[in-house]
């Protein structure tokens, strides 16, 4: 399932730059994209427009900024991934950017944040691994805390999931 991500804030902020049809476009990109040969012609015509000029149009948004990227999201439970952990590091600040951008390249990890500590709460930077069991978890975790040198970490697994959902921008 794809998504588009876009900057709430920035989208406020431009929000009176965008034509109808742009608005249009990225509410349809909001949705899941369908996984088909031409995804974006199957888009193009629920809107009544041409596969060209849909592609058209998402080039000028990136080309102006508006569109960041494109995701996708799996739903890592059907794909054998059983365990997911959000692992809260404490690194020296002197560190962390150097240390967050080693661990961003370990293929195991999705996400990998740096956060201001809160009161009572020391650690700063945050990675997302995924695995078929906790076991494998703390796998990963330990070859990471290898690699990088920091012993300095919990490990906060996922028991039960509330809510995911993406933020809507515009609706249909």
């Amino acid at each position: 399932m794809l998504k588009l991500k876009i900057e709430k804030y920035y989208l406020l902020k431009i929000k009176n730059m965008l034509t109808d049809l742009e608005k249009q476009i990225i509410a349809l990109l909001q949705t899941d994209i369908p996984v088909v040969k031409r995804p974006f012609l199957e888009m193009a015509e629920k809107i009544g427009i041409s596969e060209d000029q849909f592609l058209k149009a998402l080039h000028d948004l990136n080309d102006r900024g508006m569109i960041r990227r494109f995701g996708a999201t799996i739903k890592h439970q059907k794909s054998g991934f059983k365990a997911n952990a959000m692992v809260a590091w404490k690194v020296d600040e002197e560190k962390v950017e150097k240390t967050g951008n080693i661990m961003a390249t370990f293929g195991e990890i999705t996400h990998c944040y740096r956060r201001n500590p809160a009161p009572g709460w020391e650690y700063n930077l945050y990675t997302m691994v995924h695995a078929a069991d906790e076991q494998g978890c703390y796998a990963i975790v330990e070859k990471i805390s290898r690699a990088v040198g920091e012993k300095n970490y919990t490990l906060l697994f996922s028991r039960q999931e509330l809510k995911k959902t993406s933020m809507k921008y515009f609706e249909d």
